[in-house]
């Protein structure tokens, strides 16, 4: 099903009352030069336009529909609009599956009416297509005429509205909002923009993904037409937990999914309204930036030591010179100008656009993914910018003569006139509105580039865990599952008496483990033991966990640990299986410090996963100890996903903590480990 012809339409229908009123007011408002047939039962005319009593009175199939009417009636005139053959419906109405059982049932026959026409709704304000000034929208909008711009998709008509207002010189092609999506969902609209020549990037505003892998897929088609797509999401509380046997699944929330999910498509996450415009604005002008860094040049040093500072945090970074960008740069300003970045080039040469060009040029062609060109401009009420016109027109002089990427940022958004923020994106200088709001923007778009360097991901893993009640194996049982996947355990044996444990120590060698075979969160009930090196410590404490247990596995103690880590699997309805890689022993709950994978994962990811902890500190040597093997635990990572991958429809749970990590050469090892599954 195509909705080309409807989202970029020559002829419009709109049928009903007040708010399809409006829909005809702002098309002509907007400047649609299309014809617009309104439908009404009683009126003559609408806006001076001639009104017909029915769909079937029209003087041809529309190529798009406005339809606000009651749910009832709905469902008749779309069933109409299909028979006439319309290139497509926008349903206003609510009432439907939003609303309960009866709602979803007049949901269903609004789908069966609709037949093979698309349909955008219902429970949705619409469609502002301003490459066209189709602006199928029964509410007052904020967008203008554009030959080219960005396609940003709303789960909320009230989000897109609020979008459709902003003043920050961001070229707006659509602005849509999809209700409940029985049709154009949000997959459809990401491949429908996609595919349109004049839209640049993508920007979505979710509340949820109903079909992740059909999402993942959309994305990279996206990616494959060279259209970068940065996302928000709202809902990031934490969710309720359920009480589950295994560490895992008490640190699992479905916003690290999402995120997981963003990584891996390579769609930029931005956390506000404000950032996501700033990303928009960096992939129109720029696309995906190639890498994090970045110049900072500004007449003030307050300036740079700010951007410095707020750039903490982020996966961002200020870029060296080299001697010879030193040196070239030095040689265009006043001899008591230090050259850095930041680089503060003061105020010598401030009207002097020629100079000032020629020390821009210099700076920002220094390698950098993108410079900054810190400028706040005065406000138009009271003062005048025309001091400002040298810097500005300099930067733009510069961009011209190097190729380089620039952007001026604005420390407040206020401070970035819409008129000013129109004339940089035209001559390709990002105008960034904001500090934080900028520096978020610009990572988003280096969090794509970074995505598009690497291959697009195999599709994520399907799988349906169903059946039986699942059984949880034992810790012996599951190390030997896993070990045959290439996981190393230590040395072990099964005793059910304590002599037998004796001897079983003395083969293994001091010192050994005692644990309690069968019991969960052993650590908690005084299910295991540690470091005994004795036989009486051993048979002691075989005896002490007989109330708990008839079967007790006896290991190898584990030497020379560096770190520990908590490598799990937890299922999701929505994404199925997943890993979650964690601080580990004793700091699971304590720090709760994850990271979640989408499978089939890669070794690369596992690898970033890793080192992407809070906790990855200890894994380099922290205060004088050894480095971690890390290339062992990404091994021992591989397996448990290869495991996973080939046990996905009777995998429920799998955790393995700790993963003892020892110094580089020694390998990693599974001192414990629990998996659910279903036969």
């Amino acid at each position: 099903m195509s909705f080309a012809r409807f989202l970029r339409p020559s002829s419009i229908a709109v049928i009903g009352g007040r708010e399809a009123e409006e829909v005809i007011r702002q098309c002509l408002k907007a400047g649609f030069s299309g014809e617009i047939w309104p439908v009404h039962p009683k009126k003559e005319q609408i806006e001076g336009l001639k009104v017909f009593r029915s769909v079937d009175d029209l003087p041809a199939a529309p190529d798009a529909a406005y339809v606000a009417v009651n749910r009832n009636l709905t469902i008749e005139i779309v069933g109409k609009l299909a028979d006439r053959g319309a290139g497509g419906v926008i349903c206003y109405a609510t009432g439907f599956s939003e609303s309960g059982e009866e709602g979803k049932k007049l949901e269903d026959e609004l789908l069966a009416a609709s037949g093979n026409m698309p349909l955008l709704g219902p429970n949705c304000y619409g469609l502002l297509n301003y490459l066209d000034q189709a602006t199928l929208w029964p509410d007052q909008h904020g967008g203008e005429k554009v030959e080219q711009g960005v396609a940003i998709i709303t789960q909320s008509s009230n989000v897109a509205v609020n979008f459709s207002m902003q003043q920050r010189g961001l070229p707006l092609a659509y602005v849509v909002s999809l209700g409940n999506k029985i049709k154009f969902d949000l997959p459809d609209a990401i491949r429908e923009f996609a595919q349109q020549d004049t839209v640049t990037a993508i920007g979505l505003y979710i509340e949820g993904i109903a079909d992740p892998r059909a999402f993942e897929s959309a994305v990279n088609y996206a990616r494959q037409l060279g259209k970068p797509v940065v996302a928000l999401k709202s809902g990031r509380s934490d969710a309720a937990k359920k009480i589950a046997l295994s560490h895992t699944a008490s640190l699992a929330g479905s916003d690290d999914l999402i995120s997981a999910l963003f990584a891996r498509a390579g769609v930029g996450r931005v956390y506000s309204m404000e950032a996501m415009l700033e990303a928009l604005k960096v992939l129109h002008v720029h696309g995906p930036l190639n890498g994090c860094r970045l110049g900072s040049m500004s007449s003030s040093g307050g300036d740079g030591a700010l951007v410095a500072d707020a750039m903490e945090g982020l996966r961002l970074e200020l870029g060296g010179l080299s001697s010879a960008n030193h040196q070239k740069i030095k040689a265009t300003v006043h001899e008591l100008v230090t050259v850095s970045n930041p680089f503060d080039y003061q105020l010598f040469d401030w009207n002097d656009q020629t100079r000032l060009t020629d020390t821009f040029a210099a700076f920002i062609d220094s390698g950098f993914d993108l410079t900054l060109c810190l400028l706040d401009f005065p406000r138009g009420d009271r003062c005048s910018d025309a001091a400002w016109h040298p810097a500005r027109n300099a930067l733009i002089a510069a961009v011209n003569q190097t190729g380089a990427k620039a952007a001026v940022l604005a420390m407040l958004p206020e401070d970035m006139p819409e008129h000013t923020a129109k004339l940089l994106m035209e001559q390709g200088v990002v105008p960034l509105a904001g500090l934080d709001a900028g520096l978020q923007g610009v990572e988003a778009a280096v969090d794509i580039g970074r995505a598009w360097s690497c291959e697009i991901p195999v599709p994520l893993l399907t799988s349906v865990a169903g059946g039986q009640e699942p059984k949880v194996l034992d810790e012996a049982e599951s190390k030997k599952v896993l070990a045959d996947y290439g996981l190393k355990i230590p040395d072990s044996r099964i005793v059910t008496r304590p002599e037998d444990a004796a001897v079983v120590a003395w083969e293994l060698d001091f010192p050994v483990v005692v644990k309690a075979l069968g019991v969960a969160h052993k650590t908690d009930v005084g299910a295991v033991r540690l470091n005994l090196n004795t036989v009486e410590e051993v048979m002691a404490a075989v005896q002490e966990m007989a109330p708990l247990a008839d079967r007790f596995l006896i290991e190898k103690m584990v030497d020379g640990v560096v770190a520990e880590v908590i490598v799990g699997v937890v299922r999701d309805e929505q994404f199925g299986p997943y890993l979650v890689i964690g601080a580990g022993g004793i700091f699971v709950e304590l720090l709760r410090d994850t990271r979640s994978l989408l499978l089939p994962t890669s070794r690369n990811e596992i690898r970033d996963a890793l080192l992407g902890l809070r906790s990855a500190v200890l894994f380099n040597g922290f205060r004088g100890r050894e480095k971690a093997d890390i290339d062992a635990a990404v091994d021992a990572i591989e397996a448990i996903a290869n495991f996973t991958h080939e046990n996905a429809d009777r995998l429920v749970e799998l955790d393995v903590n700790p993963l003892l990590l020892r110094s580089i050469g020694k390998g990693a090892i599974a001192a414990d480990a629990l998996i659910r599954v279903r036969d």
